[in-house]
């Protein structure tokens, strides 16, 4: 397994959390996501490496935004 974490800004409530874990979860190998309102940390558990790309395009499809790491 894999672990990797991101910041995401943007997100302000629940349905935030909610767009941003399902859009993470269609990444192909990825198991669990993890995600904290207050902080905007997202964690991303999977069998198989997960390019931060493949995360960025996630989120910005949620239409949220990805911090550099």
């Amino acid at each position: 397994m894999a672990e990797s974490t991101y910041t995401v800004t943007g997100m302000t409530c629940g349905h935030c959390v909610s767009s941003v874990t399902e859009e993470i979860s269609q990444i192909g190998g990825v198991q669990k996501v993890d995600v904290e309102l207050a902080s905007g940390k997202v964690t991303v558990t999977s069998d198989q490496p997960v390019t931060q790309d493949d995360v960025r395009a996630a989120v910005t499809e949620a239409g949220y935004t990805l911090v550099a790491s």
